[in-house]
């Protein structure tokens, strides 16, 4: 009889009641990524909105927003990737029962978010020079500066809600995590609409108004987790605000266990903004069709992400505890809901998918038809490569909730360069091919990654890792 049929020491149950009950089954799962998966729903509908905002203000806007806005996402995922770790300490403090070493391991990341804020707002003056070398058509080139130029005023408080935010789900407490992102989303739409076109007695911004939007809704976000964190459950529990200061020893194993997930995340999301900037060549059309299609994409991606951040959670606290094999259990549970959600969503792209295009065509659907057939074709190939991404975002995740991270940076970096975006460059400056041969190479990227690490995971090397230093053994002395 198997584990799963036993579960608590109970009576032996069906196989689906095993999966469901218990310690890493799907009911656990769901408990803790429901409101991850709610949050990260809430973001990709904010940046679908978005989007579509600057699709109707103009073509130039929406084939500048991706690239720009991937390109500033990349450099700032460095420090996201590397601060943002924090919440695997948190998780396996919790697991161990040691709370009060959350706070100051989550601090380490806020200080790590002010100086990597600061490093990408350095970048900012050279915004110009940068997209005037890739060539993108002049109006494009406009709204790319001025989109970049402006987010990178806003990358203190970006990068802080991952280390913040990682102090509650690190815990199990995801729900803070949600309402955040909730709140920040309605900020962001509120504002966007009323600075990119001028309305309620606002300027008339356009993509520069986006960008303003998106920064207020970074630091809404900030404001309130720290509001949060002064609530009395959680500053008994956990305190955060007593052990502020830079702390050498917990900063090393943030920087030792971090810095790799973040050069990770930074190597994954420079490759895209690689690929994006390279399909920017082949004409306006191709470049808002790519940036429309990976917008719609982000309605399977973002709620994958949320199950993955769930399980990354339960495989901490599990390591905490000394217990891979709960750690297993997790990771399969989440699998098989992960795969479910994605291969609805990928069917519906497959078969459907004129309502997820049709939001984009603004007032005029003639000019907008070229874009449209592209970006029909466009969400078949993210059909097919979005069940792999699952692999990926899954068994990644377990992997970065053990402390495995070094092996998920390599095989990003090797994949990126050697299959993604070397063969996307010769494709297309050197042999003229077209949208959707460089679109089959970045699927064929996809799969790729996603079976390495599903590989990784069932190899099982990530079983014996922990982040966390051992608990200091307490010797009883007799008293004479």
């Amino acid at each position: 009889m198997s584990p799963d049929q036993t579960i608590n020491g109970g009576p032996p149950k069906s196989a689906w009641g095993a999966r469901w009950e218990g310690r890493g089954g799907w009911r656990e799962v769901l408990v803790v990524s429901f409101p991850l998966i709610l949050s990260h729903a809430a973001w990709s509908l904010q940046h679908f909105i978005d989007r579509m905002f600057l699709a109707w203000y103009a073509p130039e806007a929406i084939a500048a927003a991706m690239p720009a806005g991937i390109l500033q996402f990349a450099l700032m995922s460095i420090f996201l990737g590397t601060a943002g770790y924090a919440s695997t300490f948190a998780a396996q403090y919790h697991g161990a029962g040691r709370p009060e070493s959350i706070g100051p391991s989550v601090w380490q990341g806020v200080h790590l978010s002010i100086l990597g804020g600061l490093a990408i707002m350095a970048t900012a003056p050279l915004a110009p020079g940068f997209f005037a070398w890739v060539g993108h058509p002049p109006l494009v080139r406009e709204y790319e500066t001025v989109y970049y130029a402006i987010l990178c005023w806003g990358a203190v408080p970006a990068i802080a809600t991952a280390p913040l935010g990682g102090y509650f789900s690190g815990q199990g407490r995801t729900w803070p995590v949600m309402v955040s992102i909730v709140l920040a989303m309605g900020v962001n739409i509120i504002l966007d609409y009323g600075l990119i076109f001028g309305h309620w007695g606002l300027p008339r911004m356009g993509v520069a108004g986006a960008a303003v939007a998106t920064n207020l809704a970074s630091l809404t976000s900030c404001l309130f987790y720290l509001l949060w964190m002064a609530r009395r459950e959680y500053r008994v529990r956990a305190p955060f605000f007593r052990r502020w200061r830079p702390d050498r020893d917990l900063m090393g194993r943030l920087l030792k266990f971090g810095f790799p997930a973040g050069m990770q995340f930074f190597v994954d999301i420079a490759g895209f903004a690689a690929f994006l900037l390279l399909v920017g060549r082949l004409g306006t059309e191709p470049l808002a069709a790519t940036t429309i299609a990976l917008n719609i994409n982000a309605i399977a991606f973002m709620p994958m992400l949320g199950f993955g951040i769930g399980i990354s959670v339960l495989v901490g606290q599990a390591q905490g505890e000394g217990r891979p094999d709960l750690a297993e259990r997790a990771t399969w549970s989440g699998f098989h809901l992960t795969f479910a959600y994605v291969g609805s969503v990928a069917l519906l792209y497959a078969f459907v998918p004129g309502p997820f295009v049709r939001p984009f065509a603004g007032d005029d659907p003639a000019a907008f038809e070229a874009v449209r057939v592209q970006a029909v074709v466009l969400l078949r190939f993210v059909a097919a490569y979005c069940l792999f991404d699952a692999l990926n975002i899954v068994f990644s995740a377990a992997l970065k909730g053990a402390g495995d991270t070094l092996f998920i940076t390599k095989v990003i970096a090797a994949l990126s360069a050697g299959v993604l975006v070397v063969p996307t460059a010769a494709a297309v400056l050197w042999l003229g091919a077209g949208l959707y041969a460089v679109w089959a190479i970045a699927t064929l990227y996809v799969c790729l990654l996603g079976t390495a690490f599903l590989l990784r995971f069932r190899h099982g090397r990530w079983k014996g890792m922990r982040v966390i230093e051992e608990a200091p053994e307490i010797v009883d002395v007799p008293v004479h």
